[in-house]
């Protein structure tokens, strides 16, 4: 059958360049509906559009990607607080275009050296979630500041001082509230009025809220910009700062020392390759699951004909959901931070493994998830996290993605500084075999630890072609982090869409419990679904999912093409 598929597939692409060819010298093709965003020098894809614009700017006065990118994280602090962040912490992807090369920045958060793997069960032995989402013990050590100056002095040329300004001055001068801000402020009002410093900042004076078109103004977190500014990370990890943050989270009940703040530190790893169709995968290693997992995804698809099969079809829905289950079954037992387990990363990721996958996939019937395992191998994030990317008139890519978890974190700020405190220690597997707030199960490779980094589903990648950028993409989405970015690259490669196409199709979601192929309302038609249960699948329509910010380098016509995710209001893709 496979065989069949394969000669007809082959068949259909020879005729793909005749009806191609015309289209060549024009900047968006006839046969497209929705078309991306375009620019000839550099371009910036963010969650946000006043930071997009800054971050914009800095690229017209000469600054690189990650010049930009750094501008752009700390004001989205100021302008996204659900999610852009000081207090919280993230990963970035850096192609630098002089040496081919392109790495990762890990800044993920820590756990505090007081850390205990059953610091979250009570006195039954069952895993309490208040205390590893809304208490002090939810907070990690936070790693944005750390991540931001490390990319600075590797990669960028310019200084925190000039990268800080602009949110200096948003934090300072006040804030447009938008329609976004207003309504996110008003869902979370019981988590952030639990916290007296939050709702002095994100509530007027008399407890009303802040509406469309008020300007809220954040001087303490300019304060605090202004400090790591002048005094780089020490400007937040000692001192003042931190004092405020450590004393506010023992306040809360947790117990993060002003040690715990002071040796923090950001890493640079290699990251995870893998190829697809002739492109290029790099993203991001552990303590993120997620270019491990879009790696072993996409070797599994790599074995059928998924551009014939055609896209969000029964037949393509069904290979991608089945291997979508086994890779989570994996993700459960060997994911965690590589600098306190063994991480099979290599054999996760090779298409012998992926092979073997295969055998055990039926082409017309569901594998039920109570029977997947994760495999046998060789010895060896919150749906309010947020992404921008990057390309700049250098050739430089900055893929980010960042988070405090759930929308605002714990919710709470450390007091005097305006700084919101992720509730990350979530992440970690506060009982084996028990799901985290995303449904996600963990073992003893991602149990809680003194100083380790909890496991991710971030999954910043960059797609390359001919060692060049091809694609920058990314997403916020929780456990859906993975299968959203992955869905983005196989629309662009399998399916032939243009990034915009790609950003704005239906998704899909299985992470192997609960067994169900999540999927957005109104994605698939009746058909569609029926032809999924008749192979034994069970759908459930939940939430959009994701919210990619995406850039494609067109090499043939010398033109970047973005695109910024319909699923979330307030987002601009801009270039110049």
């Amino acid at each position: 059958m496979i065989r069949a598929f394969t000669a007809l597939a082959s068949a259909a692409l020879a005729l793909a360049p005749l009806s191609a060819s015309a289209q060549e010298a024009a900047i968006y093709s006839s046969m497209d509906a929705v078309h991306p965003v375009w620019a000839k020098s550099a371009m910036v894809s963010v969650q946000e559009a006043v930071a997009a614009e800054i971050g914009l700017q800095i690229l017209k006065d000469g600054g690189n990607a990650v010049d930009a990118g750094v501008a752009v994280a700390l004001a989205l602090a100021v302008t996204l607080p659900r999610a852009g962040n000081l207090g919280g912490g993230g990963f970035m992807m850096v192609h630098d275009a002089k040496s081919g090369e392109t790495r990762a920045i890990d800044y993920r958060e820590m756990a505090p050296a007081s850390a205990t793997r059953d610091m979250y069960l009570d006195a039954e032995g069952n895993a309490d979630s208040t205390l590893s989402r809304f208490h002090g013990l939810a907070v990690g050590v936070p790693g944005t500041v750390a991540g931001m100056q490390l990319a600075l002095e590797t990669y960028g040329t310019m200084t925190l001082v000039e990268a800080a300004a602009p949110a200096i001055k948003l934090a300072e001068d006040g804030i447009v509230v938008t329609a976004d801000l207003a309504d996110s402020l008003k869902a979370l009002e019981n988590r952030l009025k639990t916290w007296p410093a939050s709702a002095a900042i994100f509530y007027k004076q008399d407890g009303s809220f802040y509406e469309p078109g008020d300007v809220l103004k954040q001087p303490d977190l300019a304060a605090t910009l202004r400090k790591i500014a002048a005094e780089g990370p020490d400007g937040f990890y000692k001192g003042e700062v931190a004092e405020a943050i450590s004393a506010s989270v023992k306040d809360a009940g947790g117990s993060m020392s002003l040690e715990d703040l002071a040796n923090y530190k950001a890493v640079i790893r290699e990251p995870v390759k893998g190829s697809y169709r002739g492109y290029e995968i790099v993203s991001m290693p552990p303590p993120s699951s997620g270019g491990t997992h879009i790696i072993e995804i996409l070797n599994v698809m790599e074995g059928y004909p998924i551009g014939f099969l055609g896209h969000n079809s029964s037949d393509t829905i069904h290979l991608m959901a089945e291997a979508m289950k086994r890779a989570y079954a994996d993700r459960s037992e060997y994911l965690g931070d590589p600098d306190f387990t063994d991480v099979p990363v290599k054999a996760l990721t090779s298409k012998d493994y992926t092979e073997k996958i295969r055998d055990g996939i039926s082409l017309n019937r569901a594998t039920p998830s109570s029977t997947i395992k994760p495999g046998t191998l060789a010895p060896y994030e919150s749906d309010q996290t947020t992404h921008f990317s990057i390309v700049d008139q250098y050739g430089n890519a900055v893929s980010n993605t960042y988070t405090l978890n759930f929308s605002y974190g714990s919710g709470m700020t450390a007091a005097g500084t305006g700084v919101l405190l992720n509730n990350e220690m979530d992440d970690f597997s506060a009982k084996p075999g028990v799901p985290n707030a995303y449904g996600l199960i963990g073992g003893d490779a991602n149990a809680v630890e003194p100083r380790k980094r909890p496991l991710s589903s971030m999954s910043p990648t960059i797609v390359l072609k001919d060692g060049n950028p091809f694609l920058v993409t990314g997403s916020p989405g929780g456990s859906r982090i993975i299968t959203t970015t992955l869905q983005v690259i196989s629309n662009m490669i399998d399916h032939g869409m243009n990034v915009a196409e790609a950003t704005n199709a239906s998704r899909i979601h299985h992470q192997w419990l609960p067994d169900e192929i999540r999927v957005e309302q109104g994605g698939l038609s009746r058909d569609t679904v029926s032809a999924l249960e008749a192979k034994g699948h069970k759908t459930a329509v939940g939430s959009v999912m994701g919210s990619t910010q995406s850039i494609h380098a067109d090499t043939e016509k010398g033109l970047l093409l973005g695109a910024s995710d319909p699923r979330r209001t307030g987002s601009a893709t801009v270039g110049y």
